[in-house]
C-alpha cells in the first residue's frame, strides 16, 4: 500500500489553542489576544506564562545559605504593592518580645509590716544621720582637746614613770624616809606599830650594797641610785633597813624582772637577802649580815624602783634560820622571826616607804598590802 500523502500526516495549517479554536468544524479564525500580551508566533503551541521572580537568599553568620523569610502574600492584582513584614525587619522600632519588669524585693520591719529591702523609714534614717554627726563631732572634739592640751594617755604614763625615776634627787629625804612612820594594824594580830628613823645612808651607787647573787639578779635593770634608811620600833628591840633602788630600766624591763621574781620565787630565797645598813652610834650599830632575820623584795612595774626591807634584833643576836616576810606573817607561823614579829617589821616598813614614794608621783596605780 502506498504511504499517505504528506498533508494527511501533518496539517497544512497550525492548530489553534485555547478559546480561539473554532467550534464545530467551522473555518479557522484568527486567535484573539488580550491587550498588552505579546504576539504569538506561528510556531507556539501553548499560551505564554508570566515569569515569577526567584526569592532572594541571605547568608547566615556561619556562611551557609538559607532562604530569606517569605514576604506576606500581597493582595490580588498586578498593581498591589509588596510591603515587608515589620516583625522581620532589623531596622523597625517594633520589638516583638514582651517587656517584663521586676518589682523591688520586700522585707519586714519591727512590726512585721512589709517594706522594701535596702530602704529605711524616714524617721530611722534621720535618727541614724543625727547619731553619726554627733559621734563624729564628739570624736573630733576629743582629739582636738587632747592635741591642744599637748598630751595623751600614753604620754601621761611615760611622764609619771620618768618622774618616779627622778625622785631620788628632786624630793627631800624626809618625804621618802619620814622621820616617824605609823603602822596602824601592821603588827602581829593587827597591833599598831610606830617606827623611828635612826640613820640615813649617803646616796650612792650599788657597789657593795648587795650580796653577789642578789646583785646578779638585779643587774638586768641597772643601778642609777641607791637610798637607804634604818628604823627601830618603839621598844628599840628590832631594827629594820629599808632601801629604794632606782634603776636605769624602762617599764618593759621592770615588768620582765617582776615576772622573774614572781615565777622563780627569787624574793623568798635566803641567798638573795638584802644587806642591812648598820650606822655607828645607833641601836643598829651591830646589825650585820648574820643578824638578818626576815626580808622582802618588791619590784615595781609603774616606776623604775625596787623596794626592799630586812629586819633583825637590835641586840645583835645571830639568826640561823631567817624566814621571808611573806611566810613569817602568815597565821600559825612558828619560827623565831615570826614569833618575834620581825616579818611584820620588814613588810610593814617596806609598804609605808613605798606609799611615801607614790605620794610624790601622783595617784597610786598599785596598792601595797
Amino acid at each position: 500500500m502506498p504511504p499517505p500523502s504528506p498533508s494527511a500526516r501533518f496539517p497544512d495549517a497550525a492548530p489553534t489553542v485555547g478559546r480561539d479554536a473554532p467550534r464545530g468544524g467551522g473555518a479557522a479564525q484568527a486567535p484573539s489576544r488580550r491587550p498588552g500580551a505579546p504576539a504569538q508566533t506561528p510556531t507556539e503551541t501553548t499560551a505564554r506564562l508570566r515569569p515569577i521572580p526567584a526569592a532572594p537568599e541571605t547568608e547566615t553568620a556561619t556562611g551557609t545559605d538559607v532562604p530569606a523569610p517569605r514576604a506576606a502574600v500581597p493582595p490580588s492584582g498586578p498593581a498591589a504593592p509588596r510591603t515587608p513584614d515589620p516583625a522581620l525587619s532589623w531596622s523597625t522600632p517594633h520589638d516583638p518580645r514582651p517587656l517584663v519588669s521586676f518589682g523591688e524585693p520586700e522585707g519586714y520591719d519591727g512590726l512585721a509590716r512589709p517594706r522594701p529591702l535596702g530602704g529605711r523609714p524616714r524617721p530611722q534614717a534621720v535618727a541614724a544621720a543625727v547619731c553619726l554627726v554627733l559621734g563624729v563631732g564628739l570624736l573630733t572634739g576629743a582629739v582636738t582637746g587632747s592635741w591642744l592640751a599637748g598630751d595623751s594617755g600614753d604620754d601621761g604614763a611615760r611622764s609619771a614613770y620618768t618622774e618616779a625615776g627622778d625622785l631620788w634627787h628632786s624630793v627631800p629625804v624626809d618625804q621618802l624616809f619620814p622621820p616617824t612612820l605609823l603602822g596602824k594594824g601592821a603588827g602581829p594580830g593587827g597591833a599598831d606599830r610606830t617606827w623611828t628613823r635612826v640613820a640615813v645612808a649617803p646616796d650612792g651607787d650599788c657597789a657593795g650594797a648587795f650580796d653577789r647573787l642578789l646583785a646578779r639578779a638585779l643587774d638586768p635593770v641597772g643601778c642609777s641610785r641607791l637610798l637607804r634608811a634604818t628604823y627601830t620600833d618603839a621598844t628599840q628591840s628590832h631594827v629594820t633597813t629599808v632601801g629604794l633602788l632606782f634603776t636605769k630600766a624602762d617599764a618593759a624591763a621592770m615588768t620582765a624582772l617582776a615576772d622573774r621574781f614572781e615565777k622563780q620565787g627569787l624574793g623568798r630565797r635566803e641567798d638573795l637577802m638584802p644587806l642591812p645598813y648598820a650606822a655607828k652610834g645607833t641601836v643598829a650599830e651591830g646589825f650585820g649580815a648574820p643578824q638578818r632575820a626576815s626580808w622582802t623584795v618588791s619590784v615595781l612595774t609603774d616606776a623604775p624602783v625596787v623596794v626592799y626591807a630586812v629586819s633583825g634584833w637590835a641586840d645583835g643576836r645571830t639568826v640561823d634560820e631567817p624566814e621571808p616576810a611573806e611566810e613569817a606573817i602568815e597565821s600559825g607561823a612558828a619560827s623565831a622571826p615570826a614569833q618575834a614579829g620581825l616579818g611584820h617589821e620588814a613588810k610593814g616598813l617596806a609598804d609605808r616607804v613605798e606609799r611615801a614614794l607614790r605620794r610624790n608621783v601622783g595617784p597610786p596605780t598599785e596598792h601595797p598590802s
